[in-house]
């Protein structure tokens, strides 16, 4: 890793800053938004870099949103959102870190907070093509890219899309690809949102926290899995209705899951056991043989559950080819 990076960084940096840890280097590039009319926060990153929304996203519902980048220090995450919980605007958050920062030349962080006042930061020392654009609830930023363009179209994806801040986000880490994205290219990538979900059940409120850490198409894997994460957001809905025996309620959240990922073997299997405690055996055994047919180990539990999880279990094993 050292001698890979040994040429560019004796170029851009100086031998103080060089000599400092080189596995900190996450070049990428990001976004941090904030949604008033849902009081979401939420971060996108991609990079050619392993696992980096382990370093890069933070944020705190009720509080605000952070991307730490470049030569990183990861501290400027949950440092900056305890400033920031306690009243500093992002702006404020972000001068009092840097101004304690020997190294802030080789940093690039953007923080967003509670009342959509936006603060970012590209040091002197980052590795062009760096930069960063700040707009209304949310700034884009990157380093070490293909082109000056990346934060720029990234900006205006976010703006001229609508919807869920989560699919605002991706829509912005596309155009960010689309205009080169990282000069290396791509490896890995991640979506953070939250929102006030819960006062004293604060794991509640990290309401999407998805990762791909090595991939050929990061985003393209993290557009996949924040699909499936829509799909089990709705089954986990209909659960609850099916606990509380509310079963038209839980067979219609599993139908907008299905909708959703129409081939997921798992939600068309426990979307049988509803039709079954609805008494519609036919459509229960078409979901099971279906199941069964994209995954033959639904057959194995269906022998092992209990009446009162999937009623006349033996008798649908019985229909089954």
């Amino acid at each position: 890793m050292k001698s890979r990076l040994g040429l560019i960084l004796a170029v851009f940096l100086p031998l103080s800053v060089y000599c400092q840890q080189l596995n900190d280097l996450v070049s990428t590039f990001s976004i941090v938004a904030y949604d008033p009319a849902t009081g979401e926060f939420g971060v996108g990153v991609q990079s050619h870099w392993f696992s980096v929304g382990q370093h890069v996203p933070w944020a705190e519902a009720g509080v605000g949103a952070v991307a730490t980048q470049s030569f990183v220090e990861v501290a400027y995450g949950p440092k900056g959102l305890e400033l920031m919980k306690q009243g500093e605007t992002a702006t404020e958050a972000l001068e009092e870190l840097l101004a304690k920062d020997a190294e802030a030349a080789v940093r690039q962080v953007a923080m967003v907070d509670a009342k959509g006042n936006v603060a970012a930061h590209t040091g002197s020392g980052c590795i062009p093509y760096a930069g960063h654009k700040k707009g209304k609830n949310y700034s884009v930023q990157g380093n070490l890219l293909a082109s000056p363009l990346v934060w720029e179209e990234m900006a205006t994806a976010f703006e001229n899309t609508t919807g869920k801040l989560a699919d605002r986000i991706l829509s912005s880490l596309d155009a960010g690809q689309a205009a080169g994205g990282d000069a290396r290219g791509r490896q890995s990538a991640a979506l953070l949102v939250v929102r006030k979900v819960s006062e004293t059940e604060p794991w509640k409120n990290r309401v999407i926290d998805l990762r791909v850490e090595d991939h050929e198409y990061p985003i393209k894997e993290l557009r996949r899995v924040y699909d499936l994460h829509r799909a089990y957001e709705w089954a986990n809905k209909g659960d609850e209705h099916f606990a509380s025996k509310q079963y038209e309620k839980a067979l219609q959240a599993y139908d907008t899951a299905l909708s959703i990922e129409p081939e997921n073997d798992e939600l068309i299997f426990w979307r049988g056991s509803m039709y079954m405690q609805m008494g519609r055996r036919e459509e229960a055994v078409l979901d099971v043989q279906r199941a069964v047919n994209l995954n033959a180990r639904w057959r194995i539990l269906l022998e092992r559950l209990p009446n009162d999880i999937f009623p006349e279990a033996q008798w649908v094993l019985k229909q089954l080819k």
